[in-house]
């Protein structure tokens, strides 16, 4: 092997033994091992916020054995320092997540936007089952329930936007064939888009079901 390309090699090998030995905190290591233990099931933005009760070492070069207990974030570990000696270590790696919360009291019937939220890090135990932690997932939507400022907004809080609301004036159109034919109408339940109304035909004093189409338009199919 030509000189030059042995000293090339020789510098690669002792340059990676140098960042091999480079010690980090031990809090980064522990995180790194809890995510890795949560494997799939880490959700979406989960990180781990690590406290130690040991104090010493607060760096080491890997984590050579770790346990931890997903219901209380308690965890067990034994690192290896930059001596070369082996330390246990004790402390919390609590799995926290970015939620959007809302920045003021939001009141039924009010549509959401992004500037509505806040996203702040929660931990995820704390976090209901059906407690919203996509931005996107509130974007549009309309309150049923009031949210208060601060804390998650819960799934059956918000829904669609209505396009026609109960007793609201609508226009009935009915389609036959290739013909169109439009009444007045009056609904008697509220509606989110493409869903099913119930309407009274004023032209008729009938009533009709019908598919809710924004602009207060109900259609019906003959």
């Amino acid at each position: 092997m030509p000189r030059a390309i042995s000293m090339l090699l020789a510098a690669g090998l002792l340059a990676a033994a140098a960042t091999a030995a480079r010690p980090e905190a031990v809090a980064t290591l522990i995180a790194e091992k809890a995510a890795a233990e949560a494997g799939a099931g880490l959700p979406e933005g989960g990180r781990f916020e690590v406290s130690l009760q040991t104090p010493e070492p607060t760096e080491a070069q890997l984590v050579s054995a770790f346990a931890i207990d997903p219901s209380t974030g308690r965890f067990a570990a034994n690192v290896v320092t930059d001596a070369g000696t082996l330390r246990r270590v004790y402390g919390l790696a609590i799995l926290t997540v970015p939620v959007p919360v809302p920045t003021r009291r939001i009141l039924p019937g009010e549509v959401l936007s992004r500037d509505d939220f806040r996203t702040v890090e929660l931990p995820y135990a704390r976090l209901g089952a059906f407690s919203v932690t996509s931005l996107d997932r509130l974007e549009g939507q309309q309150v049923r329930q009031t949210l208060a400022e601060g804390r998650p907004v819960q799934e059956q809080a918000v829904s669609p936007p209505q396009v026609i609301g109960r007793g609201a004036r609508v226009s009935i159109r009915f389609t036959s064939g290739g013909m169109t034919l439009t009444a007045p109408g009056r609904a008697i339940t509220a509606a989110e888009a493409d869903q099913v109304v119930r309407v009274v035909n004023l032209a008729s004093d009938r009533t009709i079901t019908g598919i809710a189409r924004p602009g207060g338009i109900v259609e019906v199919d003959r």
